[in-house]
């Protein structure tokens, strides 16, 4: 995969070309001076968004984890989410 770096303005100055290159199958590195500030690279597209719980258990208990998913976590992410039903402001570009 070819990696591209450019810069903050180079890339807000030329967005749709950088999304043309990632689309090519190339990462580009997003750099303020000389210090990467965003990568970019093309979806998997195998993969949906975010990850399932399931491969998130199995990567902690990989490094050892000792965190316990209890009878009560469902009751709380329901509460959390019942918490914000209002849908979230989309950005200004959008």
């Amino acid at each position: 995969m070819a990696v591209i770096h450019i810069s903050e303005s180079e890339a807000a100055r030329d967005f749709a070309s950088l999304l043309a290159q990632v689309r090519a199958g190339a990462e580009v590195v997003i750099e303020s001076g000389h210090h990467a500030v965003a990568v970019v690279r093309p979806a998997d597209p195998g993969r949906g968004p975010g990850r399932l719980l399931s491969e998130s258990i199995t990567s902690a208990e990989a490094r050892g984890s000792t965190a316990t998913l209890d009878a009560e976590f469902a009751s709380d992410m329901e509460a959390a989410i019942a918490s914000h039903r209002e849908p979230l402001k989309a950005p200004e570009w959008d």
